[in-house]
């Protein structure tokens, strides 16, 4: 691919109301999607007789550390993404590459610290979010959060490539890997939760489940990107 053409081009000659339009709507189907994960653990874990209001109270304190892990992410995708393109605006397809190198090696170092961070100090960061209101909730949130924390990488990986593939001209793509990981964890959220009864601890690896599939797709896409190719030294 030469330096002076980019599969983005149409971008300066589409009109601003049909890009507004392409890009939009699946960025706000992705947010959606990306909340349904919670919103759905809630439902199941509170009409499970043998989880019900604890549960949905070890889930609720859970939620704002995912929600940390979420912001790192997003923070490193959306710099990455608005560097990117006015790189690829600019026609400067090696610092393009660079920047999406620099995104994927700065989420997975991220992830793993906030992983060992959580891991270490799990009784400790469920004390200050209000899980030792009683035995039962702490218990239940000690075991969700565990699981949740070893799918943190995935998550992150996820959520952070999902603006750069956006920015690559596929929104679409980047709107499909978040939709997939969803539906997979609300299939396997009813099945770990109610036949099997694996309580939290399959409420969560429904969702880290989902959550690798989304990161897969991610990482699929990396290979085939429209504007820029990734090497090692990126």
């Amino acid at each position: 691919m030469s330096k002076e053409e980019t599969s983005s081009d149409y971008l300066e000659k589409e009109s601003l109301g049909r890009l507004m339009l392409k890009y939009s709507v699946p960025c706000i189907i992705s947010l959606l999607v990306g909340a349904l994960y919670n919103i759905v653990d809630q439902l199941y874990i509170a009409n499970a007789d043998y989880l019900g209001s604890y549960g949905n109270s070890a889930n609720s304190v859970v939620f704002p550390l995912t929600v940390i892990a979420l912001a790192i992410a997003v923070m490193i995708g959306d710099g990455c993404c608005a560097y990117m393109s006015m790189k690829l605006g600019a026609r400067d397809i090696k610092s393009a590459a660079d920047s999406v190198g620099s995104a994927v090696t700065l989420t997975v170092i991220s992830s793993i610290i906030l992983t060992a961070v959580y891991l270490l100090f799990s009784d400790g960061l469920i004390t200050i979010f209000g899980g030792t209101v009683n035995d039962k909730t702490f218990e239940l949130a000690k075991e969700y959060f565990f699981w949740i924390s070893i799918g943190i990488p995935f998550y992150m990986f996820g959520q952070a490539l999902n603006a750069v593939i956006r920015s690559d001209g596929s929104p679409n793509y980047a709107m499909a890997t978040l939709l997939s990981g969803a539906v997979i964890n609300v299939i396997l959220d009813y099945i770990f939760i109610y036949p099997l009864k694996l309580g939290m601890k399959g409420a969560a690896l429904a969702t880290i489940i989902g959550q690798i599939v989304a990161a897969i797709l991610a990482l699929i896409y990396l290979f085939r990107m429209k504007n820029v190719k990734l090497k090692a030294h990126n």
